[in-house]
């Protein structure tokens, strides 16, 4: 391991990892995916869920058709027992939610990766690093022991949460445990449940059943009043007890392959970067498993930090380009730290007040078309906007949906990494930059000049734009040629 150079070393092979590594390799950019566990995807996950927005990103991959074969989609999500929200009408090509074990995801992320050219490191555990003006030196330990070294001009921590990068860092990793002792299990059971995913909450219970789509169903559970610490075994009575307390059945479970407790926390580092060391993921935010959030923030990370990072490295973008990270996944994770966190209080509420605050809301969402609507955008990950510059078009910052193109549509012409350039039919000329840039035109009469950033963001719109104000907006986003 001595001597390893990248330009960056990716610490962690979970979804977030992989996906940031495979965009860096496809990129061209040299990268080392450094991982303390043995080579091989565990199927011990816990996300189960993928969501529009997400589902978009793998579109710009070439990678979401292939995961919707293998998953099961579910067109309406149910909370706090009545209310039911309608992803039908969502602006998107995805307007469901995945049912999809985490596990496939890394499959299809590993195997990008592989092809990609990164470079994996396996049983390397981190163990600390020092940072310098030129770049960032890893200090690891293999699988027998022995003391190595990698060294990158960049390294980002998407080790989870108990992230070795972060604690190098010495950042802090505030917040708390918000549920204790729940308990988890894969499980055949008897009896089908009537819905796909199947969740309740009754009294001190709560119970989760997911698919995986090999005969077994995992099994999230939690009762108030059994609070032990993780270590504590665990029985399948036990887990059957719960299911029966929240879901009123326990659909026959036997044959239970694995279980499990863990304590879920709501926490959140206070910088995603420190120099040039970045936090993705798990290590830079974790909270309640409500919504099935986790993974999916954590994918919308790496593709917002990716691009960033090689276009610094290939030396057209500044350094503020990459405090950008910061400035816009920051304030998403936080609100994803927020809602998820309501979603879970709401659902176990007890206390008279909060149960009336709950009703409250359940029939405020229901007759509300925007509330509803904004909150099915931060669920789903597309509601979320980023800063734009003072008097900026109102496009700018916003996800941009998968339009049609004269040839095409957005998501596969955003695939080659590129910033796409989306222009009237009857544009000012063809721009250079090949290398960076994919020009298009719209399937429509729309006079908008559109550049749309390699994450699927709106970087720059201007209407009936000139040559010269669009080769300005060019030079802003990707530099000179």
């Amino acid at each position: 391991m001595n001597g390893t150079v990248s330009k960056v070393v990716v610490v962690g092979a979970g979804p977030t990892g992989l996906l940031l590594a495979g965009d860096l390799a496809a990129a061209g950019i040299p990268v080392t995916l450094a991982e303390r566990r043995p080579r091989g995807i565990s199927n011990l996950s816990r996300a189960f869920v993928l969501h529009a927005r997400t589902l978009e990103q793998l579109d710009a991959r070439g990678l979401a058709d292939e995961l919707e074969a293998k998953g099961q989609t579910l067109d309406r999500l149910r909370l706090f027992g009545r209310l039911t929200v309608d992803l039908t009408t969502l602006h998107s090509r995805f307007r469901h939610l995945l049912v999809l074990p985490q596990y496939e995801v890394e499959k299809a992320l590993e195997r990008r990766a592989v092809e990609a050219g990164v470079r994996f490191a396996y049983e390397t555990e981190v163990t600390g690093l020092v940072q310098d003006a030129d770049g960032v030196t890893l200090r690891v330990r293999g699988s027998g022991g022995e003391a190595g070294e990698l060294r990158a001009a960049y390294a980002v921590g998407t080790d989870g949460m108990r992230s070795a990068v972060r604690e190098a860092l010495g950042l802090p990793f505030p917040g708390r445990s918000v549920i204790r002792s729940v308990v988890l299990a894969d499980v055949r059971l008897a009896e089908q449940p009537q819905t796909l995913l199947t969740v309740n909450a009754v009294g001190d219970a709560f119970a989760f059943l997911a698919p995986f789509g090999d005969g077994y169903h995992r099994v999230i559970g939690w009762h108030r009043d059994r609070d032990v610490a993780d270590s504590e075994p665990l029985g399948l009575d036990e887990v059957r007890e719960i299911t029966r307390l929240a879901l009123g059945r326990d659909y026959g479970m036997h044959d239970a392959r694995w279980m499990s407790r863990f304590h879920s926390d709501e926490r959140q580092a206070p910088a995603y970067r420190v120099d040039r060391v970045f936090l993705a993921g798990d290590a830079a935010h974790v909270h309640t498993p409500a919504g099935g959030q986790g993974m999916n923030t954590g994918l919308q990370d790496a593709a917002n930090l990716s691009w960033k990072l090689a276009a610094a490295i290939d030396g057209y973008a500044g350094e503020g380009l990459l405090d950008t990270y910061q400035s816009e996944r920051h304030p998403v994770g936080r609100s994803v730290l927020r809602s998820s966190g309501g979603i879970v209080r709401l659902a176990m509420a007890k206390r008279p007040g909060t149960l009336a605050a709950r009703s409250l809301l359940t029939t405020f969402l229901g007759h509300a078309r925007p509330a509803r609507t904004r909150m099915v955008g931060q669920v789903t990950g597309i509601g979320y906007a980023y800063p734009a510059p003072r008097g900026a078009h109102p496009l700018v910052g916003r996800r941009v949906p998968d339009v049609a193109l004269r040839d095409g549509r957005l998501y596969e012409a955003l695939r080659d990494g590129r910033f796409v350039l989306v222009a009237p039919a009857t544009g000012a000329g063809t721009p250079a930059r090949k290398d960076r840039l994919t020009v298009a035109t719209w399937a429509s009469d729309r006079r908008t000049s559109l550049l749309v950033r390699p994450d699927g963001y709106a970087a720059w719109a201007a209407e009936s734009a000139t040559a010269e104000e669009t080769e300005e907006a060019l030079d802003g986003a990707l530099g000179r040629d």
